[in-house]
């Protein structure tokens, strides 16, 4: 099939990346089908309704569902194109990457592929994940031909990482420059035609290997850009000096530009995708490693802090504000903020009490949080907590006036 002709694509994982992705791709006249494991999602699309909080994505999802072009089911079906965007975490304790997702989408599609289709990765992954699953393709479809571009009727492969930003990412999806890394030429150049259907930002043709690092490196550096304001946080405590008005001052040299520090990095990227350069190059990694255990250390360290406080008061009451990964979004993925509410509940039953507004959120999506943590709205936690820990810097936050009698530990620079 020419990449010019495909009318019908097939998106495995409808999940943060998955779902606003099917929708632009919905909106851009495809008939979109999404496939996805849990039935509450899906049942929540075909209802017309995004799962996640994000901008304008549950109006396109319920004008493109109504407009029959995106239905989710639960397994692939015949598709002109497939695009896998799975989840592909880490091992918390040995920081091995697991792409048991990826294969396991790729074993789900093998059945339903067919001559000519087009197959792309946009999961952060591992350096050579995408010879990974045409690997396992073509193990499962002997009768197909996933050769190197050059003959008719070839099943081409590419990889094409997202890099947009919650609570932006139908803007990003269709702003920003998307890097195409195809296993030949010719998946480079289906692929591109592709995302061209809505994307405005310059599309890059390169390979896939490249493609996949440039995706991991990205995040590799913010992270460890992060873990330099985060490790000055500290130095600066210890030494008895108020670490933002130091940033803000060495930001007024004209070739630097410190970021703000915070209570650790969380979301599924930079705190996720770093250790998968480390885990293929260990020798040589030695800064993003150190970066990624600087972040880490930054959580402890708040943890450390706050259970000092609470053990020297035996009868004080926290409030920790935010659980968020980041301001402003309802995402909790590899939160540090919620790590350290969780924790210090654990060491002081009855004594801390959580505020998120999307609070709800976490409640449906993490059992165990719903189970430990004791929600309360911001004025109540103000009123009854003696020591206010501001862990995440939601816009609802920033606008309230703090209650001066209370003890505030302020981990993310709300007041500056």
């Amino acid at each position: 099939m020419d990449h010019n002709e495909i009318r019908t694509l097939g998106i495995i994982g409808l999940g943060y990346i998955g779902l606003p992705t099917a929708a632009m791709f919905a909106a851009s006249g495809l008939e979109v089908l999404g496939v996805d494991v849990d039935p509450g999602v899906r049942d929540a699309v075909n209802a017309g309704s995004a799962h996640i909080e994000e901008g304008d994505l549950d109006e396109l999802v319920a004008t493109v569902v109504a407009q029959g072009r995106l239905r989710a089911v639960a397994t692939a079906e015949a598709c002109d194109a497939f695009i896998i965007a799975v989840p592909t975490p880490v091992d918390h304790h040995t920081h091995a990457p697991d792409i048991s997702y990826v294969e396991a989408a790729a074993r789900g599609l093998a059945p339903v592929i067919a001559s000519g289709n087009l197959v792309m990765l946009e999961s952060t992954s591992p350096v050579g994940t995408t010879e990974r699953v045409r690997e396992i393709l073509r193990d499962a479809r002997p009768d197909l031909d996933f050769g190197d571009g050059e003959r008719p009727g070839e099943v081409h492969l590419a990889y094409c990482p997202e890099r947009i930003i919650p609570g932006k990412m139908l803007e990003e999806l269709a702003s920003n420059d998307r890097i195409i890394g195809g296993m030949s030429p010719a998946a480079s150049a289906a692929a591109t035609a592709l995302y061209k259907r809505f994307v405005q930002g310059a599309c890059i043709e390169s390979d896939a290997r490249t493609a996949e690092m440039v995706k991991l490196t990205e995040n590799a550096f913010r992270d460890t850009n992060i873990a330099f304001a985060n490790e000055l946080s500290m130095i600066c405590e210890t030494l008895g000096i108020d670490a933002w008005e130091v940033i803000r001052l060495a930001n007024r040299h004209p070739r630097v530009s410190i970021l703000s520090p915070g209570a650790g990095v969380g979301g599924h990227c930079i705190a996720v995708d770093p250790w998968f350069i480390v885990s293929s190059a260990p020798a040589q990694s030695r800064l993003i490693r150190t970066a990624r255990e600087v972040n880490t250390a930054k959580t402890a360290a708040v943890v450390d802090k706050l259970d000092a406080m609470l053990r020297e008061d035996t009868q004080a009451v926290l409030a920790c504000f935010g659980l968020s990964y980041k301001a402003d979004v309802d995402d909790f993925r590899e939160s540090p903020a919620l790590d350290i509410a969780k924790e210090l509940t654990r060491r002081h039953p009855g004594r801390v009490v959580a505020v998120d507004p999307y609070a709800e959120v976490l409640a449906r999506q993490d059992g165990e949080a719903a189970r430990l943590l004791r929600f309360e709205a911001p004025e109540v936690a103000q009123d009854s907590a003696d020591i206010i820990a501001i862990l995440v810097a939601h816009g609802r936050f920033r606008a309230m006036s703090l209650s001066t009698d209370k003890v505030i530990v302020d981990v993310v620079g709300i007041g500056r």
